[in-house]
């Protein structure tokens, strides 16, 4: 029988990042998260020897959910993926795990939004990839999509990515994914289309990336040089209107 403290749910999630990637990161969690000042739980700084200061950490809040009788609950849920190709074959999970010769790694993060069509645009304007369409599961009665990978120009490929989704979704928001993806999608689909959808990015050594190597540059031209702390709301609104003229310059390109 479960016990009571056995009833897990995610208290928060870490992620490492190479200095390259981290300040971009934060002006990323700003304008594609949404995330505010009063988001930020903390920041904390590491002195070098030469006196100066460097961010060593953050976190930041993304999202605060109510508890509805009428909703599902909020569950927690961990889904395990091995290498099952044969060992003289190609296979990207098992390329994830030698690459960073580790046993275990955490793959993506699943989010869950209210409106996943409109983060979806949000975030397609500002320059974020995908590598598939927003997806319906019919089994567990969601709408899902999965972004390329954080990862920065010229660093090899690092396997994290997220998942965004939404539960119970509308006839009119299934109508118009079905409008737009011309078919159905099951979750032996979901699953095994991204699965396969994977394989071909590892096997092609074309991985895409969350946002565009020449984006990625810009952001970081732009606050690079920078310490979380010294980047400012001018800043981030600077760096949100160079997302969206990027993209649609490279759309109609």
């Amino acid at each position: 029988m479960k016990k009571p403290f056995m009833n897990f749910t995610v208290d928060h999630m870490t992620l490492l990042l190479q200095p390259k990637l981290y300040t971009v990161a934060y002006a990323l969690f700003r304008i594609i998260f949404g995330t505010t000042p009063d988001d930020l739980l903390y920041e904390k700084r590491r002195k070098q020897p030469d006196g100066s200061e460097v961010s060593m950490t953050f976190a930041t809040r993304i999202g605060e959910w109510e508890a509805s009788k009428k909703a599902e609950p909020l569950t927690t849920v961990i889904a395990v993926v091995q290498p099952s190709e044969p060992k003289d074959q190609p296979s990207h999970v098992r390329e994830m795990l030698d690459g960073h010769e580790s046993a275990a790694h955490w793959q993506h993060i699943a989010l869950r939004t209210p409106d996943l069509i409109s983060f979806h645009k949000h975030a397609l304007e500002r320059g974020v990839q995908f590598v598939t369409p927003i997806l319906k599961d019919e089994e567990e009665d969601l709408i899902q999509v999965f972004s390329g990978e954080w990862f920065f120009p010229g660093s090899k490929p690092s396997g994290m990515f997220f998942e965004f989704l939404q539960r119970d979704p509308s006839s009119e928001e299934v109508a118009t994914i079905q409008k737009a993806n011309k078919q159905t999608w099951f979750r032996d689909e979901t699953f095994l289309g991204l699965y396969g959808e994977k394989e071909r990015e590892y096997q092609s050594g074309k991985v895409m990336p969350f946002i565009s190597d020449n984006l990625f540059n810009a952001i970081l031209e732009k606050i690079g040089h920078k310490q979380v702390w010294n980047i400012t709301d001018k800043d981030l609104a600077e760096i949100e209107q160079l997302m969206i003229e990027t993209t649609a310059k490279a759309q109609k390109s």
